[in-house]
């Protein structure tokens, strides 16, 4: 699998961690599940569970903001999120039609825990179409494929056409998961933030790297749009249709607020590729803290300290964590594009895969 850096291009400035990858946020850990079927019908789609920290997220919520660039799109628990300004349950990300399954799954597999029988629960389960894959509007994922990701859950995180980024495109290329990292340097914390997206956006003409116009070049330009071979089904949406999905996760000590506002600055990151722009596009991010905050356990059953102490960073040092979020969310898209190679599913659609060799020729020669 090749990845941008592979190429030796290093968007932004700051480093990335040691995986380049959300899980250099020590705790994180995703876990995918793949349904590809080519019998009665056709699926290609799938879940991803990112789980912010070991054990159970209730028993310590995390601070937590969400953003939304562009609303046609869906992450469910996001009331509760900014009412509380906590993320008390671990994240999914999947297709449109199956976040229902996903969530309801996660319900279970968290209840399941005997701390938890008489306590609610509100998932973040977020969603990108992939129904031009799939034979019709079926819903192939199911509460096995949850558990199956929650449990191989890891720190090696897999890029491309797997768990929910499975039949995405991206730019008019295909698309799906892609993750990335920045490290700050001691004298600004010495913090760790890490993006991981599903990403189902974008044109081909809008499509950048590094601020060079790639996509434009005739050596991409060229490259077939997603289409069909095959008669069936709905007409085509515009270009562009699709969402992204962001997850940003940092060890630096922020407030619910403070999350709130690393989770807005993705959405420079997705402006620098290209996208952004389109009405048809669900753009909405989310950033949670691993910091220690002394945040009681969430419910009611156990009782709730008067006074809970919290630590932050001050407003004023939060520059370079806002650079590290946009630097980490553009290199996650491009190289969500990089790992997903060609795929064709129900009715002949095919998206063709983003070449290493044709975007390193087409960014050497952008201007």
């Amino acid at each position: 699998m090749t990845r941008l850096r592979d190429l030796g291009i290093e968007i932004g400035i700051l480093p990335s961690g040691p995986r380049n990858a959300i899980s250099d946020v020590s705790g994180v850990t995703v876990g995918h599940a793949t349904v590809i079927r080519d019998d009665d019908v056709i699926a290609r789609t799938g879940v991803t569970v990112i789980r912010p920290r070991p054990g159970h997220v209730r028993t310590h919520p995390l601070f937590a903001g969400c953003a939304t660039l562009n609303g046609n799109g869906e992450m469910t628990g996001l009331e509760w999120v900014r009412e509380s300004g906590l993320l008390t349950t671990d994240l999914a990300l999947t297709g449109t039609h199956s976040v229902g399954v996903v969530r309801d799954s996660l319900v279970a597999i968290e209840t399941a825990h005997d701390t938890f029988r008489n306590a609610f629960s509100l998932p973040v389960v977020g969603e990108t179409a992939d129904l031009a894959f799939n034979s019709g509007n079926a819903q192939f994922v199911t509460g096995e494929h949850v558990r199956a990701a929650y449990e191989s859950a890891s720190a090696d995180v897999e890029e491309g056409s797997v768990g929910g980024g499975t039949g995405m495109v991206c730019h008019g290329f295909k698309g799906g998961i892609g993750t990335a990292s920045r490290r700050l340097d001691a004298s600004a914390g010495g913090w760790t933030v890490g993006v991981l997206v599903q990403a189902n956006h974008g044109t081909r003409p809008d499509f950048r790297v590094d601020g060079r116009p790639v996509g434009r070049d005739a050596r991409l330009a060229h490259v077939p749009l997603p289409a069909r071979t095959q008669p069936g089904g709905d007409p085509p949406m515009p270009p562009g249709s699709g969402s992204i999905i962001v997850i940003v996760a940092t060890d630096a000590p922020l407030l619910p607020g403070q999350c709130r506002r690393l989770a807005t600055r993705a959405s420079i990151g997705i402006g620098r590729v290209g996208g952004g722009i389109q009405d048809s596009s669900g753009d909405i991010m989310l950033a949670f803290s691993t910091a220690p905050q002394n945040v009681p356990t969430e419910g009611y059953a156990g009782g709730h300290p008067l006074v809970a102490p919290h630590s932050a960073v001050p407003h004023q040092a939060l520059d370079d964590l806002f650079r590290a979020v946009v630097e980490a969310t553009e290199e996650s898209i491009i190289n969500a594009m990089l790992a997903a190679p060609t795929m064709t599913g129900a009715r002949g659609f095919t998206a063709y895969g983003l070449e290493p060799d044709a975007l390193l020729a087409a960014f050497s020669s952008a201007t």
